[in-house]
């Protein structure tokens, strides 16, 4: 009966009705999601990653196990246990996201010319980094072979073959669509911007993380950029200083969805997952402390 979709309610989320007053007027006074972004940078060092990451591939597995699949899985993690990430304003109104899901680009060959792909991972509650970690190899070995395509690139290719006139007439009202939740499924099946969070590893094409906006097309309201791994200077309580493999993540938030308090204990979570990875066998659902 809980699930039951009501009026106000979208295919992709359902309308938050009970909202205290400040989150009911922020989407009104401040309607576009570019204009309400937030930026949080934390460093994670990488020591209990790196050794964790040992032991998973001891048995030297067919698709080894890495850093970023461990992010990954943090980040459904995080969302799945602090559910107000999860959540989304579209149409000057808040939504509770249905799924909890999870987009990256994957490039197929590391050159200029070197096509792209993108994965989409939906989790479940009962979900562990096994389970993420067999999805993610089950779509990059998709795209690398050429079997993997992307249905929203066919899209955009259609309205590309278009006179321009019509083609932007067209863009416009797929935006009021998009507004109202009544873009076509089809149309936004592989859209990264229709999921809970957008990652990018920057570190692989070693680039430092930090800022990258969101958009006020499609409902994702988090953004992740990884950035480079390297040695990087941690002090302890008494200042003294070591050298330790680490690497810096930026995350980019609709600063609407939630309140500063949320954030924090939000991205205290993620950065405990990160730094003692073991928790990412559990099962997504199953709390932790932190």
């Amino acid at each position: 009966m809980g699930n039951k979709r009501r009026f106000g309610d979208r295919f992709d989320g359902k309308l938050i009705r009970n909202i205290d007053a400040m989150h009911f007027i922020m989407p009104l006074i401040y309607p576009n999601r570019c204009d309400n972004e937030a930026f949080i940078s934390e460093r994670i060092d990488l020591s209990r990653l790196n050794s964790y990451l040992e032991k998973k591939n001891a048995d030297n597995p067919e698709y080894k196990y890495n850093m970023f699949q461990v992010i990954v899985t943090a980040m459904l993690k995080t969302i799945t246990l602090r559910p107000k990430m999860n959540r989304f304003i579209a149409n000057k109104n808040m939504y509770q996201r249905n799924d909890v899901t999870a987009a990256f680009v994957v490039k197929k060959v590391f050159s200029d010319d070197g096509g792209e792909g993108l994965a989409v991972v939906k989790a479940n509650g009962d979900d562990n980094i096994d389970k993420i970690h067999n999805e993610i190899y089950r779509q990059v070995s998709s795209f690398r072979s050429g079997k993997g395509d992307s249905s929203t690139e066919e899209s955009m290719n259609i309205f590309n073959k278009m006179p321009r006139f019509v083609s932007k007439t067209l863009v416009k009202l797929v935006c009021v669509l998009d507004r109202h939740g009544k873009v076509p499924k089809a149309f936004i099946a592989d859209d990264p911007y229709y999921c809970s969070v957008v990652l990018t590893n920057l570190g692989s094409i070693k680039l430092h993380s930090g800022y990258h906006h969101l958009t006020n097309w499609g409902t994702t309201s988090v953004f992740v950029a990884v950035g480079e791994r390297k040695n990087r200077p941690f002090f302890d309580d008494d200042g003294n200083m070591t050298m330790t493999d680490s690497i810096d993540v930026g995350l980019t938030v609709d600063e609407r969805i939630a309140d500063g308090y949320y954030y924090s204990k939000t991205v205290c979570l993620f950065k405990t997952l990160l730094e003692n990875p073991e928790l990412l066998d559990l099962p997504l659902s199953e709390e932790v402390e932190y």
